[in-house]
């Protein structure tokens, strides 16, 4: 992977609130290792928003505008 190390992704994904910590943690179980660049590009995005904002994303009270993160935000969604 060329894009993020993965640890340090690992590592801001540990949020201020308990429902994305629950929604984070599912996913790097899920996910493990297997990240793309693009994926851990559009993680990594993600990751900058403020908490409220990547909850309401991951929610469904909102939708990103740009594909890649709506991607990602489906992925995240998964279980």
């Amino acid at each position: 992977m060329q894009g993020p190390p993965l640890e340090r992704l690992k590592w801001r994904s540990r949020r201020g609130l308990l429902e994305l910590d629950l929604v984070l943690e599912r996913f790097w179980k899920r996910m493990g290792d297997k990240l793309d660049d693009a994926d851990a590009a559009a993680l990594e995005r993600l990751l900058q928003l403020p908490d409220n904002d990547l909850l309401d994303l991951v929610m469904g009270r909102a939708q990103a505008t740009d594909e890649q993160l709506r991607g990602m935000v489906h992925k995240l969604r998964s279980q």
